[in-house]
C-alpha cells in the first residue's frame, strides 16, 4: 500500500519521463506515460484498496472487504480525507452486526471526515439512527432519521427508512417497563 505522497510523486516523475520523450521525438513513448501517470493521478484521488474493498462488500462477501481494508494500515498517511471517511464507512458497515458501540464510532468519524455521495452519508445517518434507537436515544434517533430521508434525494433507502419510521412506532406504543419494581400481591416478586 502506497502512501498517498509516493502516488503523486510518481506521476510528477513519469510526466517528466514523458516530456522527454516528447523532446527526443519518441511521440509514442511519451503519450503512453501520460497515460501511466493519468493512472496513479487517479489512484490518489480514487483508492485501490477501498474499490477493492466496495466490490467485495457488493458481493455481501463482508470477510473478503474486512481482508482488503485490512492491508491499510495507517489511513491518515495513505488516503486522503474523502478516502478515509469511506474507509471509516466501510468498517462501519461490516462491525455493525458485532459491535454496535465501535460501529457508532466508526460512522460518526465517516461523516466528520466527509462522504462524496449524498446517498452514503443518507446511509451512514441511518445506521447511526438504527443504533441510537437500540441504545434507546429516540431523539436523536429522530433528528437522523430525518437527516437521512432529506439526504436521500433520489428514494433509494425508501424501503429501510419507512421500516425504521415503523420500528421507532412500534417502540413509541409499548408500555415502558420498570425493573426493580415489586410485583404486586400474588405475584412472583412480592413478599411472602
Amino acid at each position: 500500500m502506497f502512501n498517498k505522497n509516493i502516488k503523486l510523486v510518481l506521476a510528477i516523475a513519469i510526466v517528466a519521463l514523458a516530456v522527454w520523450q516528447f523532446t527526443e521525438n519518441e511521440i509514442g513513448n511519451g503519450i503512453m506515460f501520460i497515460l501511466l501517470a493519468a493512472i496513479f493521478v487517479l489512484l490518489y484521488f480514487k483508492n485501490e484498496i477501498i474499490i477493492l474493498a466496495f466490490l467485495r462488500l457488493r458481493k455481501q462477501d463482508f470477510p473478503g472487504a474486512q481482508k482488503w481494508l485490512g492491508k491499510i494500515s495507517n489511513p491518515e498517511a495513505a488516503l486522503t480525507k474523502k478516502q478515509q471517511g469511506y474507509y471509516y464507512y466501510l468498517k462501519g458497515l461490516m462491525i455493525s452486526q458485532e459491535n454496535m458501540t465501535q460501529a457508532e464510532k466508526f460512522f460518526k468519524k465517516a461523516i466528520d471526515l466527509g462522504l462524496s455521495m449524498k446517498t452514503d452519508l443518507a446511509m451512514a445517518k441511518l445506521n447511526l439512527a438504527g443504533i441510537a434507537m437500540t441504545k434507546n436515544r429516540k431523539r436523536e434517533a429522530q433528528i437522523l432519521l430525518k437527516e437521512a430521508k432529506s439526504l436521500d434525494k433520489h428514494n433509494m433507502l425508501a424501503e429501510q427508512i419507512k421500516g425504521m419510521e415503523q420500528n421507532m412506532k412500534r417502540a413509541g406504543q409499548q408500555p415502558k417497563q420498570q425493573f426493580g419494581a415489586r410485583a404486586g400481591r400474588g405475584g412472583r416478586g412480592g413478599r411472602r
